[in-house]
Order: structure tokens, then C-alpha cells, then sequence
């Protein structure tokens, strides 16, 4: 793309602006056509279906009218006597009677379009009146046997309807209607043939795209299909129709295909007569109207992309007249460095080596802006007063602050220079936005992991603003901490009304973070004027030869309890400085050296690792972390004295002697530690490099071992057993004996006893 001149660019840009929104308007306008085309030709199609199946209940309605209003007559009373056609035919009056039933019959054809034949017969009687073929014999006629199945499905007096064949071979729906007794005391059924073409002309619809349609009883008998092989059969066999049946539906259309073709299948179920209507069409023929419209529609489309395309061209060439001109104007007096690019490529390019050059003087200029600001600020905090420091800081009052970073040992080991310096410059760059618009602030690195905040306000902004200075500070602390992954302690100076004391204000600062030593890491802390007094150093002499003695007995527990004292008595101490608190820990470690060394412990072996202990004492910022660093200092200690092997066996020795002299007696450890002269935790490691087993273990094991022998050498019962060798009870004695020995007293005296 960067290779294609500007025009064709454009040119593509209209063509697409254009072309792919009207290519998805038609697609979408089109398929919208059709699916509502199809729905719409579907519900006409269900409508049709409604008023054809209408048509047809009205003519049998009409037809089965007639037919029961026949029945009312007394026309059928004049031949009730006659039983067989030879009685019948006995006298002209009784066969005029009977021709008398048989133009009724005719009239009652008449009066329905599509009537094939009827007749009447007389219940019990050997011969039928009809209307094809007379007054005939019942063996004659064809036979009348369907009646007793179709009869079966009548509902009151109502009579029936029954598709069948004639014997002609003619498909009708034979309407059958027993005498109602209520009107008339004559026994006899009048039957009535309608042509089952004429229910195909109410059916058949006028629609193009007719495929067929269908007619069925509820059990799924077709009463009338335009395939005529098919009348009479299931309809279940037939595509779709279970489907739609067992939807049931009153009446509704679906889409289905069939052998590639779509077909739609309308059906209506008639309430009345309990028959169901379906109406298949083929839908592609239904569509064809439709379908021509959408390829009018899509021809349409691609004649106005076409003429598009061409005002495309024209309209790019008229767009990107001025940007060819002015690529022409800058390749005459600028290169740079683009060949065989494209018109906006050679601008983007010019430009942005204009940009490079004007951001590298603006960089250059600010570099040496916040250089020389830098440099004025370093020296006004050493108490050099420059013309540029006053220009900086205008207003007459002067705060400074001192953000140290906490455990800065510890930050500089996880951190490399590259991310100190990182760290650095994200902090200086936050620290100047986060303080009041009308206060003049400037942060500088200091070194040792501190930062210095000169703050300048106005005298009369002094009191507004000492709350603003507040919020300010506390958010640096809250930015720094999540900025360096490590908390920071604020000290904050007293205010000052000339800028020659801002070096003194620096120093306030810088000893009110050491302040950080009793009240803990994390705060923000202000400078307080001390008044002046005397001062006495504090220093526990008592403590220190209690720790002297513990630490001959390489009793830890101990010598750490007492470190705790002496951390309680600085706390509660009503003033104590932070010299006096690196006097007090100074003194202990050299006090501790110097008796390591008079009892010829090499100290160089013990504190190899350590480097300089002195300088580490007074690198830490809290009480807190000068005790840890004292008691990691004694454990080295007890560990060397305590590896010892000569004094490991002396010590086990006594140990064992012990609990094979007391193990009858409920021992205490603790107090057993002090008896042996050791602390209980180095009693303990001793006892498991000795025996592999906790000092409760290896005195459980040994009293069960003591039990086992009184149960094989004396009689004693298992209850002076278990007193004996120093059990409470007898029930305690059993679990304990079972964990040992994996089963009860009895049953180890028991098998012991069966095998020796």
C-alpha cells in the first residue's frame, strides 16, 4: 500500500465507501424480499386452504341437510311393510309407493353438484331403492356390508360421511343416515355417493406452483389426494405428513425439501368433520416473480457501482491535487530519505523528521534546563544561594521533607542499578504534580535512598496550605510504596522564612527520620524542638551478663527473652536517642566477641559471612529489624557452639541417663533442659541426631520396652505394669503399647507365652 500512489488510494477508498455498503444494502434488501415473499405467498396459501376447506363443508353440510330433512318425511312409512321385492312387487300401488322413495332419491341427487348415486334400504329388507340402478335386489346390488363398519364412527343421529370405491371402480364419500326413530317408526339407512372429484374441484387451488393436496380422517385414512392410487390409503407414508400431524396444530405452514425441492405445506384441520386439509406447493415456482425482481434489483446495482467507480476516479484525481503539489514543493527543498513511495508516505516521513529534529532541541534545551535547575537545587541544600535557586523558589517560607526508602539494604539486593534508576526518575517525576498549584516544589535525589521535597509557599497561604502540604505527602508515601515495592519514611522539617536556611532545614530532616528507630518504618514524622535537659544513655548491664551466662549454656530461648527486655525497656524509656539505641546493640555484639574470644572460640569462623557487623547495625531504620538482626547474630552463635560433637555426645549422655533414671516419673522437658544445663529446643536436636525419634518418642519407646520385660519375667497384672513404668492408666497404657507393638499387653504376653 505504501507503494500506490495517493489517487489510486482514494480511488479505492471511495470505491469501497461506496460499493461495499450498497452490495450489502442489496443483499440484505433482497434476501429480506424473499423471505418475506415466502411468508407472505405461505399465509395467502393458508388463507386459500381456510376458504376451500369451507367451501367443501358447506356442500356436505348442505347435502347432509337434505338428506336428514328427507329422512323426516313420512315418504319412507309407504313401504315399511314390505319385506322382500316379491311382496313389493305384488300390485301396481306398492311398486308406485316404492317409485314414489326413488324420485326422492333422484331429487336429493339433484340437489348437489357432483352427486353420483343413493339409495335407501329397508332394514331387514331383501332389496334396495336406487337411483343407478332401481328397484333391484339386494344380491344384485353391491353390497351394503361397508355400512356396519362406517355406522360405527356415527355420533348421535347424526349420520356419517365414508370414502370408499364403488364396485364400478368409482372413488366417492358416501353420506350415510340411519332413520331417526324420534321422527319416524321406520328402520332403514338412506346413503347418499358424492363423486370424489368434485371434493378435488373445492380443494384444488388456483395458485401457480401447485403440487397437490391431501385430505385425510383422523386414523389417517386419505379421503381425497390429487394421486388416485393413493385414496383410501394411510396418509402416515406420505412426506412431512406425520410431522404435521403430530404437531397438532389447527392449522399452520412449514417449509420442508424433498428431492431438492422446497415444497411448503399449508394444512387446516377442520373442526367440525375432525379432517385435516393440506395444500403442498412448490415454492420455487411460487418465488419465480420474486426471484426475477431480485436479479433486476442486483443488475441495477452493478450498473450504478459501475458508474460509481468512474466519479471515483475523477473525485481522487480532484482530491489529491493539492497533496501531489505539495509533495512536489518539499522533494525540491527537504529529502528524506523515502524513494518510490507514495504521496502521503513522503509527507508522514517529512514531517516526522521535522518532528525528530524539533523534539531533540526541545530535549536538548530541557535536559540542560533541569540540569542547571538540578545543580542550583544541590547547592542551595548545601547552602549555596544562586541567583537561579532564588528564581525558582520565589515565595518567603521554606519547608523540606526527606522521603527514605525503608530497609534500603534490602531494596538495593533486589534491585539492579538500571531499575533503581528507573524507580528514581518515576518518583522525581510524580512528586511535583501532587502538591498544590499556589506551593513551588522541586524533588532531588539525595543518595542512600533518600529524596529531598523543597517546599516554597507564601506567608499568607501558610496556614491554607499546611493541610494541602499534608494530603500531598501522605499520597507520595502511598506512590512511592507502590512504586518501589517497599514502604518510605517522611521527615518533615520545620518552616523557615529565608532561603539561606534551607541546609538547615535539610538537617532536621534528615534527623527526624531517624526517628523511624522507636516509631517504626512507614510514617510521616515532623520535626519537633527537643528542650534541653540532661541526658543519660541507657544501657541494661544487667541483661548483659544474663546473655553472657545463657550464651555459655547455648540456651537461645533464653537470650532471645532477654533481647526482648531490652527492646521493652528502650520503648518505654521517656527519651532515648538513636545513638543511645546503636550504643546499647554496639555494646552487646563487642561485649559478646570479646567473650567468645576469651574462651578461645574463633570468632573469624562464626562471622565469616557477615562482613562488617558495626555498619550493619547502624544501616537499619528500625528497632525492629536491629533485634532481628541481634538474635540471627546469637543463633549463629549457639549453632557453632551447639555443633560441637564432643559437646553433642557430653550433653546425650546426660540426656539419656536422665530418662533411664526418671522414665517412671512424669517428666517435664522443660525443666528437665534447665536441669542438664541446655535449652529445651537444643535438648530436643540432640535427642533426634542421637535416637532418630523426638525426646516423647524415645521415652514412650523406652517405657514400653521396660513394660515388655515385666510382662514376660514377672506376675504382675497390666495395671501395675502400667504404673510401673510411669503410665497414668491402664487405658492410656494399652494405646500407647499398641502404636509400639502393633497389639494389646495380653495378646503380646499371650503369643510371647505360646512360643517360648
Amino acid at each position: 500500500m505504501k507503494r500506490i500512489p495517493m489517487m489510486m488510494q482514494l480511488a479505492l477508498i471511495l470505491f469501497c465507501i461506496m460499493a461495499i455498503p450498497m452490495a450489502i444494502l442489496t443483499w440484505y434488501s433482497s434476501s429480506q424480499i424473499l423471505r418475506n415473499s415466502e411468508h407472505a405467498f405461505a399465509e395467502t396459501s393458508l388463507a386459500e386452504l381456510n376458504a376451500n376447506r369451507e367451501l367443501n363443508e358447506n356442500a356436505l353440510n348442505n347435502l347432509s341437510q337434505n338428506t336428514v330433512r328427507l329422512g323426516g318425511t313420512d315418504i319412507f312409512d309407504r313401504i315399511r311393510p314390505f319385506k322382500s321385492l316379491a311382496e313389493l312387487k305384488t300390485n301396481y300401488m306398492n311398486v308406485s309407493k316404492a317409485m314414489a322413495v326413488l324420485k326422492e332419491l333422484l331429487n336429493l341427487n339433484q340437489s348437489v353438484d357432483g352427486a353420483y348415486s343413493s339409495f335407501f334400504y329397508l332394514d331387514d329388507a331383501n332389496y334396495v331403492i336406487s337411483t343407478d340402478k332401481g328397484i333391484t335386489s339386494l344380491d344384485k346390488y353391491e353390497s351394503i356390508d361397508w355400512l356396519n363398519e362406517a355406522l360405527i364412527e356415527q355420533k348421535g343421529i347424526r349420520g356419517v360421511w365414508y370414502p370408499r370405491r364403488l364396485d364400478s371402480g368409482v372413488n366417492v364419500l358416501s353420506f350415510a343416515l340411519p332413520l331417526n326413530r324420534l321422527s319416524t317408526a321406520t328402520r332403514g339407512t338412506i346413503v347418499i355417493n358424492l363423486k370424489e372429484e368434485q371434493i378435488e374441484q373445492y380443494l384444488q387451488s388456483t395458485k401457480s406452483g401447485k403440487q397437490g393436496y391431501l385430505l385425510m380422517k383422523p386414523s389417517g385414512a386419505i379421503i381425497s389426494h390429487h394421486d388416485k392410487s393413493l385414496l383410501l390409503k394411510s396418509a402416515y407414508g406420505e412426506p412431512f405428513i406425520r410431522e404435521i400431524i403430530e404437531e397438532e396444530l389447527p392449522e399452520g405452514y412449514t417449509f420442508r425439501e424433498l428431492n431438492g425441492e422446497r415444497l411448503l405445506y399449508a394444512w387446516s384441520r377442520s373442526k367440525e368433520f375432525d379432517w385435516t386439509n393440506v395444500s403442498i406447493y412448490s415454492v420455487d415456482e411460487l418465488m419465480n416473480k420474486p426471484h426475477s425482481m431480485q436479479r433486476g434489483i442486483i443488475f441495477l446495482t452493478i450498473v450504478i457501482i459501475f458508474a460509481g467507480s468512474i466519479l471515483t476516479v475523477f473525485m481522487a484525481t480532484w482530491l489529491s491535487k493539492p497533496a501531489r503539489e505539495l509533495v512536489r514543493t518539499i522533494r525540491g527543498r527537504v529529502n528524506p530519505g523515502v524513494q518510490d513511495k507514495n504521496e502521503l508516505v513522503f509527507l508522514e516521513a517529512a514531517f516526522r523528521r521535522m518532528q525528530e529534529e524539533e523534539e531533540g532541541l526541545y530535549k536538548l534545551l530541557s535536559i540542560r534546563e533541569q540540569d542547571a535547575q538540578s545543580h542550583a537545587i544541590h547547592g542551595l541544600l548545601r547552602g549555596e544561594v544562586t541567583p537561579q535557586a532564588e528564581e525558582i523558589f520565589p515565595a518567603s517560607h521554606f519547608l523540606a521533607a526527606v522521603v527514605s526508602i525503608d530497609g534500603y539494604r534490602n531494596y538495593i539486593s533486589r534491585n539492579n542499578p538500571e531499575t533503581r534508576s528507573y524507580h528514581r526518575y518515576l518518583l522525581l517525576s510524580k512528586c511535583d504534580h501532587l502538591f498544590p498549584k499556589e506551593v513551588y516544589v522541586r524533588c532531588v535525589y539525595h543518595g542512600d535512598g533518600h529524596f529531598v521535597i523543597l517546599i516554597n509557599y507564601r506567608q499568607e497561604e501558610d496556614g491554607n496550605h499546611r493541610k494541602g502540604i499534608h494530603n500531598a505527602l501522605d499520597m507520595i508515601r502511598n506512590t512511592a510504596a507502590e512504586l518501589l515495592g517497599h514502604s518510605v519514611t517522611i521527615g518533615v522539617s520545620s518552616p523557615a522564612d529565608s532561603i539561606g536556611m534551607v541546609s538547615g532545614l535539610l538537617a532536621e530532616a534528615l534527623e527526624t527520620i531517624k526517628q523511624r528507630m522507636i516509631a517504626g518504618s512507614g510514617g510521616i514524622t515532623y520535626w519537633k524542638e527537643e528542650e534541653p535537659r540532661e541526658k543519660k544513655y541507657l544501657y541494661p548491664a544487667n541483661s548483659e551478663r544474663r546473655i553472657l551466662n545463657f550464651l555459655g549454656n547455648a540456651d537461645l530461648d533464653s537470650i532471645i527473652e532477654e533481647l526482648r527486655i531490652i527492646r521493652d525497656e528502650i520503648r518505654s524509656a521517656e527519651y532515648v536517642s538513636y545513638d543511645n539505641i546503636l550504643f546499647i546493640y554496639h555494646q552487646l555484639v563487642g561485649v559478646t566477641i570479646k567473650h567468645l574470644r576469651e574462651n578461645n572460640v574463633s570468632t573469624a569462623r562464626i562471622f565469616s559471612r557477615r562482613g562488617n557487623i558495626y555498619a550493619a547495625l547502624a544501616s537499619f531504620d528500625t528497632l525492629d529489624e536491629l533485634e532481628e538482626y541481634v538474635i540471627g547474630f546469637y543463633s549463629e552463635i549457639v549453632h557453632y557452639l551447639t555443633c560441637s560433637p564432643v559437646a553433642s555426645n557430653k550433653y546425650a549422655e546426660r540426656i539419656i541417663h536422665y530418662l533411664n533414671e526418671r522414665y517412671r516419673e512424669e517428666i517435664v522437658f522443660e525443666e528437665m533442659a534447665k536441669d542438664i544445663g541446655i535449652s529445651y529446643s537444643y535438648m530436643r536436636k540432640i535427642v533426634y541426631e542421637q535416637t532418630g525419634k523426638s525426646i516423647s518418642d524415645y521415652l514412650n519407646s523406652l517405657r514400653i520396652e521396660k513394660a515388655k520385660e515385666l510382662l514376660l519375667n514377672s506376675n504382675l497384672s497390666i495395671g501395675q505394669i502400667a504404673s510401673e513404668v510411669g503410665c497414668m492408666n491402664v487405658r492410656s497404657f494399652n494405646r500407647l503399647f499398641r502404636k509400639f507393638e502393633g497389639m494389646p499387653p495380653s495378646s503380646y504376653k499371650m503369643q510371647r507365652s505360646r512360643t517360648s
